[in-house]
């Protein structure tokens, strides 16, 4: 009787220690906790939830595939922080996340944070991936910093020759008058005038505090240009827009890239007021198979909202991210990581990659030839930078 009851017990424990190991397998998984510090509160709040989405859905992805590290499980975790924009909020909340949950990389989406990090990233070793297309974020040679999106100076030259040969030589400027419209008027204007064209108006306007740019505008304008420079948050340029078509202006508009046309239409009512506008592509107009495929993925995760920019572009990069992990064998040596990032991202399947990003140059900052939108007889067109230039 004593044997019948041993050999009933011995299955059972041999069944209770397999659960224990497969238990310890679990346990054994290395969880690596990717760092986000972005506005999740006040006014950016919907920006910073923006790229903080894009960043979430490629882990869960990823997490879901399973990555293997070096031989072992690797599970990423998101550990996402509030800095209300605040440059000083970010280098806080960077320290925390490094020094508290060990993060190998911080996730960031502007300038001022990316620049506060970067007076301390390299010494902390850890990595910077910076979601702004300031160039002096990846010029100032930072070893451990990845610039997400290409620089803005990128578009300037195709934006110059394109709007100058349909609309004319005469340009006004009417920007807004934070730091990063300040940096591109520094690099439009010379590239303007160097095609051969003049500068007829500038009158930067504070576009987060103010709603009505009738008086702004119509200083821009007095001198009849041909086109128009604007941008800044995409609310307040399309009102700039609005009204400058109100006041009569007939010409063209280069719109910098931090505003964009499909929320600018929303305030305009449609495209026609945009007629003749050059801008960042929206990634609903993007007609790219991979663009298309990403953003009916996200509207279904998401009740039904497209997908944008900041979302799709960091999306890839944690892909990227990954990939240069397990190149390098290490979750945490930043260094190692880095040094893989260029190989981890001409690795990267088409269906991650919706913006056709092409690489990673030696300072840390993206390339792509990329789509850019020109509003032409009610639509937005696609319209490569390379095309443009031309």
């Amino acid at each position: 009787m004593q044997g019948k009851i041993m050999h009933r017990i011995f299955p059972l424990a041999a069944t209770a220690v397999a659960a224990m190991l497969a238990s310890g397998a679990v346990l054994a998984q290395e969880v690596v906790k990717i760092g986000y510090t972005g506005p999740l509160s006040g006014g950016a709040a919907l920006y910073g939830k923006n790229v903080l989405s894009g960043v979430q859905m490629a882990v869960d992805e990823i997490n879901a595939a399973g990555l293997d590290v070096k031989g072992k499980k690797v599970k990423l975790e998101v550990v996402a922080l509030d800095d209300k924009y605040s440059p000083a909020e970010a280098a806080i909340n960077a320290r925390r996340l490094v020094q508290q949950h060990k993060s190998p990389a911080v996730f960031v989406p502007h300038s001022g944070g990316i620049f506060a990090l970067q007076a301390f990233n390299e010494q902390e070793k850890f990595l910077v991936m910076a979601y702004s297309s300031v160039p002096r974020i990846t010029d100032a040679g930072n070893k451990l910093t990845i610039r997400i999106p290409p620089a803005y100076t990128g578009y300037i030259e195709p934006f110059v020759k394109a709007q100058m040969k349909r609309y004319g030589k005469n340009v006004a400027l009417a920007p807004a008058d934070h730091d990063y419209a300040k940096a591109w008027v520094q690099a439009f204007v010379p590239a303007w005038e160097g095609a051969g064209g003049k500068v007829v108006g500038n009158n930067p306007m504070s576009y987060t505090k103010a709603t009505d740019f009738y008086s702004g505008v119509s200083r821009a304008i007095t001198d009849k240009p041909d086109v128009m420079f604007v941008g800044g948050p995409s609310e307040p340029t399309a009102l700039v827009v609005k009204q400058a078509r109100e006041l009569g202006f007939k010409g063209g508009f280069i719109i910098m890239d931090q505003a964009k046309m499909d929320e600018m239409a929303k305030v305009t009512n449609g495209l026609s007021m945009l007629e003749g506008s050059i801008g960042v592509l929206p990634l609903v107009n993007d007609g790219r198979p991979a663009a298309q495929n990403f953003n009916a993925k996200y509207k279904k995760l998401h009740d039904g909202r497209d997908a944008t920019t900041e979302m799709s572009l960091n999306y890839t990069m944690v892909y990227a991210l990954a990939g240069a992990m397990k190149l390098a064998g290490t979750t945490s040596d930043a260094v190692a990581i880095r040094a893989k990032m260029p190989d981890a991202m001409k690795a990267l399947p088409k269906d991650v990659n919706p913006n056709e990003v092409e690489g990673i140059d030696a300072k840390g900052g993206s390339v792509a030839d990329t789509v850019v939108g020109w509003v032409q007889n009610g639509k937005i067109a696609p319209v490569r930078l390379s095309e443009l230039a031309k």
